[in-house]
């Protein structure tokens, strides 16, 4: 079985800084690719940043200059550095990790549970 726990969110001002965390546990033998998206009630999940096996990266345009996705491979573990928060950014962030069991298995999408992130004065 797969896990995936993210940790980090919480109430930050406007301007400040949060950080999140997804550690990915269980039977795992291979990830490919990582990623945070969010959601809001009555929106669609939409794609924040991700990450390849090889580090290259991509943003959405509204969080460009202010997330940093990394992710340390020997822990499976997967962050997201936010800067400059907005009201805006207040979502659900969830974390999703592309992943083999094993190694004949098929590479399949899995999904942590969701971490609030609340931007707020």
């Amino acid at each position: 079985q797969v896990q995936l726990v993210e940790s980090g969110g919480g109430l930050v001002q406007p301007g400040g800084s949060l950080r999140l965390s997804c550690a990915a546990s269980g039977s795992i033998f291979s990830i490919n690719g990582m990623g945070w998206y969010r959601q809001t009630p009555g929106k669609q999940r939409e794609l924040v940043a991700a990450i390849t096996s090889g580090g290259s990266t991509n943003y959405a345009d509204s969080v460009k200059g202010r997330f940093t996705i990394s992710r340390d491979n020997a822990k499976n573990t997967l962050y997201l550095q936010m800067i400059s928060l907005k009201p805006e950014d207040t979502a659900v962030y969830y974390c999703t990790a592309n992943l083999k069991r094993w190694i004949l298995d098929q590479y399949h999408d899995y999904w942590g549970q969701g971490t609030q992130v609340t931007v707020s004065s």
